[in-house]
């Protein structure tokens, strides 16, 4: 089943201008589609926003479960 969406002929060049010789626009879409695909999958992978250090969590650790004598 295909579909048809409106673009500007502006978006359209831009498109066209990724595109290999003899690629269509559903190969330059499904290129771009796996490329951010992969980036967002990285972007998860390495984001330290709510991650601590290894010394830091040790610190932690420590003063939540000191070493018996």
């Amino acid at each position: 089943m295909t579909t048809t969406i409106s673009i500007s002929t502006e978006l359209r060049e831009k498109i066209r201008n990724l595109g290999r010789a003899g690629d269509s626009y559903e190969d330059v879409i499904n290129r771009m589609y796996e490329l951010t695909r992969k980036n967002l999958l990285l972007g998860y992978l390495y984001d330290e926003s709510d991650s601590v250090s290894i010394d830091e969590a040790l610190k932690e650790a420590r003063k939540k479960w000191p070493k018996s004598s």
